[in-house]
């Protein structure tokens, strides 16, 4: 599982169907989405309450399927205005913590080339 740490994150904007599970989130984003499932790529899908998010990703033979319900309280979802927005790492954080990942803003990469 350790191999998602550097993989892209896709979120979907639109709600699903959450009776949706791996053969039907697959068919999605194959078909309506044109992405491959097996690249590796996280994808994370919202409900339409906003109170649950669904994170399919493929690892070397199979799907992980991971599912988070809110017991109390919503994630704070971007507009919808595209289907998809890709997320850094942060942005993906932010989002399972319940903050708005749209209007934080990560500290900017640094690259050094001298050490001490």
């Amino acid at each position: 599982m350790l191999s998602v740490i550097n993989s892209k994150l896709w979120f979907y904007k639109q709600p699903i169907d959450f009776r949706k599970q791996i053969d039907g989130l697959v068919v999605l984003l194959a078909d309506q989405l044109n992405q491959n499932p097996t690249s590796g790529q996280i994808f994370i899908f919202r409900s339409r309450r906003g109170d649950r998010v669904k994170i399919l990703f493929w690892e070397r033979n199979g799907f992980w399927l991971l599912y988070k319900r809110l017991e109390k309280g919503r994630f704070k979802f971007p507009d919808i205005s595209d289907n998809q927005l890709e997320l850094n790492s942060e942005q993906f954080h932010w989002l399972l913590s319940g903050l708005n990942m749209m209007e934080h803003r990560p500290f900017p990469a640094i690259h050094p080339t001298a050490f001490y």
